[in-house]
């Protein structure tokens, strides 16, 4: 079964789909290691991971780039951050081509104006319901395979107000996109009547600590209704702290041995990326070789 069929059959469940986020392989098998069913590769995280902001820097052909890195590295669907689409309509559609190329199960898209922001902070601007639309027309379009899941992204309540954001999520249902994220809600009550105003298709919500949504249990959004919780910040915030801990005692001491029970060993490293496997390939493939060349030379 492919990934994206695979993921087709977890948002028909009844129940919620957690998608950790990660910004590159490492972080991708780890997700996968720690038993989760799929992956969210965060634009923010992927931007931060270059050393910028998440404001719109980032191209698409960096991004495709990790894209290709984190599909490649698990074998669990991977919904990724499309931004914008990286511009118009037309942008849009070579996105959505790249995307598929890339392997990754799903992307969504956002009616943010480019280059757009993180959908958290302030200074947001949202492009027209018409221009939206069309934008989604065209990416629903230019799939080339029907398990390819595109989810419709609204920013417009943070501009326009929760009633708008709602309208262009019902809209983006009657379009037929396979799902719905109305981003950056402010309040539970807010969730709620989202979950309950927009029952067509499966819903996404965004849980980060910082962020303008409250955090809320699991158990709790998927009693709302909502189908996919993505976390885009837990692993990278923790990597920042533990860099930052294993650096500062490296800068006092000369050495990081006080905390080294807490620090992954040079084995289980390896074992994480899989030296194992890529070393039995050597060996069936490489030293069996030089084997029979020497056997060859003894002749």
């Amino acid at each position: 079964m492919t990934s994206r069929r695979k993921l087709k059959r977890l948002l028909a469940r009844r129940q919620l789909l957690i998608a950790p986020g990660v910004f590159d392989g490492l972080s991708a098998r780890l997700v996968e290691e720690a038993g989760f069913e799929a992956i969210y590769l965060s634009g923010g995280a992927v931007a931060r991971s270059m050393g910028v902001p998440d404001i719109g820097l980032v191209t698409m052909s960096e991004v495709i780039e990790r894209a290709v890195q984190v599909v490649a590295a698990v074998k669990i669907p991977v919904i990724a951050d499309a931004d914008t689409g990286y511009g118009n309509a037309l942008n849009l559609v070579r996105a959505v081509r790249e995307f598929e190329r890339a392997g990754v199960a799903a992307i969504h898209i956002e009616d943010q104006v480019t280059p757009k922001r993180c959908g958290h902070l302030e200074g947001k601007e949202v492009i027209s319901l018409a221009e939206m639309e069309k934008k989604l027309e065209a990416a629903l379009q230019s799939r080339s395979d029907p398990d390819f899941i595109i989810i419709g992204r609204t920013d417009s309540r943070a501009v326009h107000g929760l009633d708008d954001a709602i309208q262009r999520g019902k809209s983006f249902a009657r379009l037929g996109v396979d799902a719905v994220f109305v981003e950056a809600p402010q309040s539970e009550a807010e969730m709620e009547t989202i979950a309950r105003s927009i029952p067509e298709v499966p819903l996404m919500v965004n849980m980060f600590k910082g962020g303008k949504t409250p955090l809320l249990p699991a158990s709790r959004l998927e009693e709302m209704g909502f189908r996919i919780a993505i976390f885009p910040s837990e692993s990278q915030r923790a990597a920042i702290y533990a860099m930052r801990e294993a650096l500062a005692m490296l800068k006092r001491d000369g050495s990081t041995e006080a905390m080294d029970d807490r620090l992954a060993t040079f084995k289980e490293r390896d074992r994480i990326v899989g030296l194992e496997e890529w070393e039995k390939l050597e060996r069936k493939y490489l030293k069996s070789a030089i084997e029979k060349e020497r056997r060859r030379e003894a002749w």
